[in-house]
Formats: structure tokens, sequence, C-alpha cells
């Protein structure tokens, strides 16, 4: 894999990726912090050895954007500025309820992958049934996978902390999608198997808490991606 720099552009980033490459799928990661002990940490876990896409790596839960998305329930919407923000820079049209989808997903996600539900639900089978809270969700990065890779994903970056999403962090469970699930130092997972993106996207984050632990919903997204196969990192 490619090591990514990062090389700030400006300009149409979308506008650089032609070419005959196949097209990323929409998808959408969770990024879960835990500051209920005064530390703070994050949830990742490894993705099973029979993956296609990263095997072995450690990640944070998340995947594909799928059409039931659409249609799932929600009691809270997405804050107006990240839905603003999902909005922006889209060479292919983004609506709100698309958008509002991605972030669902992120959460049918983190269910199905660790057994984790907002508002403290907690169910042993991924049952996403119940109405979900969006209004703490943060939008704090988008990536997408390089061409080369045997699936490519355009991928939103979702944010929340455990207090505001009413999440018990105890109640973590492996899946067949993720392994070795742990809450770990947010500061300290250099000894991790990661993607290069993901440690990427955490170091963002550790940046934005370092200027404001609340993490407002407002704050320029950096966007991931190649422009003539050389990687770029550009702020939306």
């Amino acid at each position: 894999m490619r090591r990514w720099k990062r090389r700030t552009v400006s300009g149409s980033p979308e506008a650089a990726l032609g070419g005959p490459v196949a097209r990323p799928k929409d998808a959408a990661t969770l990024i879960l912090i835990d500051r209920s002990r005064g530390d703070t940490r994050v949830l990742l876990g490894r993705r099973a050895a029979a993956h296609a896409f990263m095997p072995g790596l450690y990640v944070f839960p998340g995947g594909r954007r799928d059409a039931g998305d659409f249609r799932r329930p929600f009691a809270s919407d997405l804050h107006p500025l990240v839905t603003e923000k999902l909005l922006a820079s889209n060479r292919r049209p983004m609506t709100v309820r698309g958008a509002r989808a991605l972030a669902l997903a992120a959460i049918r996600e983190l269910a199905e992958e660790t057994g984790l539900q907002f508002g403290g639900q907690q169910s042993s089978t991924g049952d996403t049934s119940g109405a979900a809270e969006l209004a703490s969700l943060r939008y704090v990065a988008r990536a997408i996978t390089p061409p080369g890779f045997p699936r490519r994903y355009d991928t939103r970056f979702f944010l929340t902390f455990t207090d505001e999403a009413g999440i018990d962090p105890s109640h973590i469970r492996d899946s067949r999608e993720l392994l070795d699930l742990q809450w770990l130092d947010i500061g300290d997972i250099s000894c991790l198997n990661m993607p290069d993106i993901t440690k990427m996207v955490l170091g963002d984050v550790i940046e934005l808490m370092k200027a404001g632990p609340s993490l407002g919903f407002g704050r320029a997204v950096p966007f991931y991606f190649l422009r003539r196969g050389l990687p770029v990192r550009h702020m939306l």
C-alpha cells in the first residue's frame, strides 16, 4: 500500500479522480471515543483474516452504506453543519437523505460489529430497529480507497462520544467482522497494525481534540484521495 502524504491542494478534488478505475462505493465509519474514566480512549477492532479488504488490520467499526439505511428510523437528525459538509464537494449529487443514510450506516455497522447501540439499548443480535439519535455525530474525515485494492470505498468518518450517544463502553463484543475489540488510549496505539488512512485520520482527531476537546460541528474536514497517482489531503 502506498504511504499517504499530507499534501494540501486547492481546486476540485473529485475532478482529478478520472480514469478507468472502479467507482468507489459509499461507506461510513464511526470513531467512538470514551472519556468516562477520565482519560480518552478509542474503540478499535481487528478485521477478520477472511476479509478481501484490509484483512488482519485494526480499524474503526464501519462498512458500506446499503439500501436499507435510507429507510432506517431516526429520533434526531444530523447537526445542520454536518449535513452541509456531507453535501459539499461531491462529483455525484448527494441528497440530504443520502447524507443521513451514511450516518445511519455507521450506527448500524457499529451495532453489527461491536454490539453497541445508541441510547444504551444493547442487543446480542445487533438489531438496530430502534430510532437512532444522530445529533451527536461529528463529521471528521473523508477518504477514497486508491485504485489497486480489490474493493474501493468513498468513506465518511463520523465521531461521537459514548456519554453523548448513551453507550455503555463495557458492552462490546467481538463479531465475525471485527475481532479483538479494545478500548485503547487514543495517544498510545502506535503498536497496532493499522491502515495508513486510519493512522492519519486518528492523528487528525487527536489534533482537533487538542484545539477543543468538545469537537465542534462546523470544522473543516480533511479529504484524502489520489491525484495523478499522488496522495493528497484536501480540506472540505
